[in-house]
């Protein structure tokens, strides 16, 4: 099958494109802060600039498109109809490329996990995501109206979760006594 639309038309519709600050990476990002979480974007001192950076957690994520990086099992993960070699090494690419930036975060002490596009469509599914990622035990966050760290806190599970749990509702310039 060959392109519906010209040469031209393609190459500008391909250039817009984003690469940074994306809606999936704007919705990670959102529900991550929602959650507690502060973190850092596109840090170009480590391989690959991931998409966001916990220090604290030593914990990178990359959010990747589904279709660009070839999610196993997604629907939008096809290979295009027209020009299939090129798509072929592009995909190929890619793929080696994530490889290569996991290996280098790995050797450099980092946690690295993935996020799909597809996992950030829908607020349940992504929370249950970010839970699986820091191993936080699965929370009826919006029914119940309390923030899954609350709950977290309450389990006395992991210190790291208490104290962004302890945090979490305090205003401008109030500490809580772990921060005294």
């Amino acid at each position: 099958m060959t392109d519906t639309i010209s040469p031209e038309k393609r190459s500008w519709v391909m250039s817009r494109v984003a690469s940074k600050n994306t809606s999936p990476e704007k919705r990670v990002r959102s529900m991550l802060h929602k959650m507690g979480f502060r973190f850092r974007i596109h840090s170009s001192k480590l391989p690959g600039k991931p998409d966001i950076v916990l220090p604290k957690y030593s914990l990178v994520i990359f959010v990747h498109g589904c279709f660009w990086h070839c999610h196993p099992g997604c629907p939008a993960n096809r290979l295009p109809k027209s020009n299939v070699e090129f798509w072929e090494n592009k995909f190929k690419r890619n793929i080696e490329r994530d490889r290569e930036n996991r290996k280098a975060l790995l050797a450099l002490g980092w946690r690295v996990e993935t996020v799909w596009e597809c996992e950030t469509k829908k607020n349940e599914v992504l929370e249950r995501r970010i839970n699986e990622i820091f191993s936080l035990p699965a929370a009826n966050y919006h029914d119940s109206g309390e923030s899954v760290l609350g709950k977290v806190a309450e389990s006395g599970k992991g210190k790291g979760a208490y104290e962004v749990a302890s945090r979490k509702g305090k205003g401008r310039g109030q500490r809580s006594h772990s921060d005294r």
